[in-house]
Protein backbone atom coordinates (compact mmCIF):
# COMPACT_ATOMS: atom_id res chain seq x y z
CA UNK A 1 0.00 0.00 0.00
CA UNK A 2 1.48 3.30 -0.85
CA UNK A 3 1.16 6.41 1.24
CA UNK A 4 -0.67 9.48 0.32
CA UNK A 5 1.45 12.44 0.02
CA UNK A 6 0.59 15.68 2.51
CA UNK A 7 2.51 18.52 1.36
CA UNK A 8 2.90 21.53 3.74
CA UNK A 9 3.24 24.98 2.84
CA UNK A 10 4.24 27.57 5.37
CA UNK A 11 4.31 31.59 5.11
CA UNK A 12 6.49 32.07 7.67
CA UNK A 13 9.15 29.67 8.51
CA UNK A 14 10.68 31.52 11.42
CA UNK A 15 6.85 31.74 13.22
CA UNK A 16 6.59 28.21 12.11
CA UNK A 17 9.76 27.41 14.17
CA UNK A 18 8.83 29.10 16.88
CA UNK A 19 5.35 28.03 17.37
CA UNK A 20 6.29 24.16 16.82
CA UNK A 21 9.18 25.09 19.63
CA UNK A 22 6.34 26.44 22.04
CA UNK A 23 4.40 23.34 21.35
CA UNK A 24 7.60 21.21 22.04
CA UNK A 25 8.73 23.12 25.00
CA UNK A 26 5.11 23.02 26.61
CA UNK A 27 4.99 18.91 26.17
CA UNK A 28 6.04 16.77 28.54
CA UNK A 29 8.30 14.03 27.54
CA UNK A 30 8.55 13.12 23.36
CA UNK A 31 5.56 13.26 21.79
CA UNK A 32 3.95 10.57 19.84
CA UNK A 33 4.23 9.86 16.10
CA UNK A 34 0.25 11.54 16.01
CA UNK A 35 1.13 14.21 18.10
CA UNK A 36 4.38 15.23 16.53
CA UNK A 37 1.76 15.38 13.54
CA UNK A 38 -0.30 17.44 14.82
CA UNK A 39 2.18 20.06 16.50
CA UNK A 40 3.47 20.43 12.66
CA UNK A 41 -0.01 21.20 11.63
CA UNK A 42 -0.88 23.61 14.28
CA UNK A 43 2.61 25.07 13.49
CA UNK A 44 1.16 25.94 10.18
CA UNK A 45 -1.91 27.01 10.92
CA UNK A 46 -4.48 23.85 10.73
CA UNK A 47 -6.09 22.56 13.75
CA UNK A 48 -4.74 19.54 13.80
CA UNK A 49 -3.19 17.17 11.34
CA UNK A 50 -6.22 15.69 10.13
CA UNK A 51 -7.59 18.91 8.75
CA UNK A 52 -4.42 19.07 7.03
CA UNK A 53 -4.50 15.99 5.34
CA UNK A 54 -8.25 16.90 4.35
CA UNK A 55 -6.98 20.03 2.77
CA UNK A 56 -4.31 18.14 0.79
CA UNK A 57 -7.43 15.95 -0.48
CA UNK A 58 -10.08 17.79 -1.21
CA UNK A 59 -11.80 15.04 -2.69
CA UNK A 60 -12.38 13.62 1.38
CA UNK A 61 -14.55 16.69 1.93
CA UNK A 62 -13.13 17.16 5.32
CA UNK A 63 -11.40 19.87 6.89
CA UNK A 64 -10.67 23.24 6.16
CA UNK A 65 -7.48 24.97 4.77
CA UNK A 66 -6.40 27.80 6.84
CA UNK A 67 -6.17 30.18 3.89
CA UNK A 68 -9.62 28.72 2.19
CA UNK A 69 -12.06 30.41 0.70
CA UNK A 70 -15.55 30.89 2.04
CA UNK A 71 -17.00 27.75 3.12
CA UNK A 72 -20.31 26.63 2.76
CA UNK A 73 -22.15 26.93 5.97
CA UNK A 74 -22.48 23.28 6.12
CA UNK A 75 -18.93 22.95 7.37
CA UNK A 76 -19.07 25.68 9.96
CA UNK A 77 -20.13 24.45 13.20
CA UNK A 78 -23.19 27.41 14.04
CA UNK A 79 -23.38 26.07 17.67
CA UNK A 80 -19.70 26.16 18.70
CA UNK A 81 -19.88 29.85 17.12
CA UNK A 82 -22.77 30.66 18.92
CA UNK A 83 -21.62 29.50 22.42
CA UNK A 84 -18.08 31.42 21.55
CA UNK A 85 -20.18 35.05 20.40
CA UNK A 86 -22.23 34.20 24.44
CA UNK A 87 -18.54 34.13 25.99
CA UNK A 88 -18.16 38.22 24.93
CA UNK A 89 -19.96 41.13 24.88
CA UNK A 90 -21.04 43.98 22.29
CA UNK A 91 -17.31 45.30 22.73
CA UNK A 92 -15.36 42.13 22.19
CA UNK A 93 -14.34 41.67 25.94
CA UNK A 94 -13.97 38.35 27.24
CA UNK A 95 -16.72 37.72 29.99
CA UNK A 96 -15.67 34.30 30.86
CA UNK A 97 -13.57 31.63 30.48
CA UNK A 98 -15.00 29.14 28.22
CA UNK A 99 -14.96 25.68 30.05
CA UNK A 100 -14.79 23.80 26.88
CA UNK A 101 -10.91 23.49 25.57
CA UNK A 102 -13.07 23.87 21.66
CA UNK A 103 -14.21 26.85 22.59
CA UNK A 104 -11.39 28.35 24.34
CA UNK A 105 -9.15 27.99 21.59
CA UNK A 106 -11.46 30.49 18.98
CA UNK A 107 -11.69 32.88 22.03
CA UNK A 108 -8.14 32.73 21.93
CA UNK A 109 -8.11 33.42 18.49
CA UNK A 110 -10.49 35.93 18.80
CA UNK A 111 -7.92 37.70 21.39
CA UNK A 112 -5.17 37.01 19.14
CA UNK A 113 -6.78 39.43 16.21
CA UNK A 114 -6.88 42.23 18.64
CA UNK A 115 -3.09 42.76 18.68
CA UNK A 116 -1.10 44.71 16.38
CA UNK A 117 0.61 42.47 14.05
CA UNK A 118 4.67 42.73 13.70
CA UNK A 119 4.99 44.40 16.90
CA UNK A 120 7.36 43.70 19.76
CA UNK A 121 5.48 44.49 23.09
CA UNK A 122 6.43 44.65 27.10
CA UNK A 123 4.66 41.77 29.25
CA UNK A 124 3.08 45.30 30.50
CA UNK A 125 1.64 46.24 27.58
CA UNK A 126 0.37 42.57 26.99
CA UNK A 127 -1.36 42.57 30.45
CA UNK A 128 -2.63 46.33 29.59
CA UNK A 129 -4.44 45.04 26.22
CA UNK A 130 -5.69 41.46 27.67
CA UNK A 131 -7.12 43.32 30.96
CA UNK A 132 -8.98 45.75 28.68
CA UNK A 133 -10.25 42.76 26.77
CA UNK A 134 -11.43 40.68 29.30
CA UNK A 135 -14.17 41.02 32.55
CA UNK A 136 -13.28 38.04 34.46
CA UNK A 137 -10.08 39.03 36.38
CA UNK A 138 -7.48 36.68 34.82
CA UNK A 139 -4.75 38.05 32.75
CA UNK A 140 -2.33 35.57 33.04
CA UNK A 141 -4.05 32.96 32.56
CA UNK A 142 -4.86 34.65 28.95
CA UNK A 143 -1.06 35.23 28.30
CA UNK A 144 -0.32 32.29 29.23
CA UNK A 145 -2.39 30.26 27.27
CA UNK A 146 -1.81 32.80 23.98
CA UNK A 147 1.71 31.80 24.60
CA UNK A 148 1.59 27.98 24.35
CA UNK A 149 -0.87 27.64 21.85
CA UNK A 150 1.22 29.22 20.00
CA UNK A 151 -0.63 32.37 19.08
CA UNK A 152 1.88 34.44 20.92
CA UNK A 153 5.56 34.21 21.44
CA UNK A 154 8.01 35.36 24.42
CA UNK A 155 11.58 35.85 24.98
CA UNK A 156 13.04 33.37 27.56
CA UNK A 157 13.08 36.30 30.29
CA UNK A 158 9.97 37.34 29.46
CA UNK A 159 10.11 40.79 28.55
CA UNK A 160 8.92 41.15 25.22
CA UNK A 161 5.84 39.34 23.64
CA UNK A 162 5.11 39.52 20.14
CA UNK A 163 1.88 37.94 18.17
CA UNK A 164 2.49 34.95 15.78
CA UNK A 165 0.87 35.54 12.64
CA UNK A 166 -0.69 32.68 11.27
CA UNK A 167 -4.03 32.20 9.34
CA UNK A 168 -6.86 32.27 11.55
CA UNK A 169 -9.32 28.85 11.66
CA UNK A 170 -12.79 29.35 9.50
CA UNK A 171 -14.95 29.48 13.16
CA UNK A 172 -13.13 32.49 14.26
CA UNK A 173 -13.18 34.47 11.16
CA UNK A 174 -16.71 33.67 11.03
CA UNK A 175 -16.91 35.02 14.34
CA UNK A 176 -15.44 38.14 13.74
CA UNK A 177 -17.39 38.37 10.54
CA UNK A 178 -20.45 38.17 11.80
CA UNK A 179 -19.90 40.65 14.71
CA UNK A 180 -18.79 43.61 11.56
CA UNK A 181 -21.79 42.68 10.13
CA UNK A 182 -23.86 43.78 13.35
CA UNK A 183 -22.31 46.61 13.45
CA UNK A 184 -22.15 47.97 10.47
CA UNK A 185 -26.37 47.36 10.14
Amino acid sequence: MSRKLIPLQVSDASAFAKSLRLQLSAHQGLPSHLQFLNMLARAAGYGNFQSLRAQADPASGEGIAPTAAPVEDTEIDRKHIDRVQRSFDEKLRLLRWPSRRMDQVTALWILWSQFPAATEMSEKEVNTLLRDRHLFGDHALLRRELCEFGLMSRTRDGRVYRRIERPMPIHAVTLLRQRSERQTH
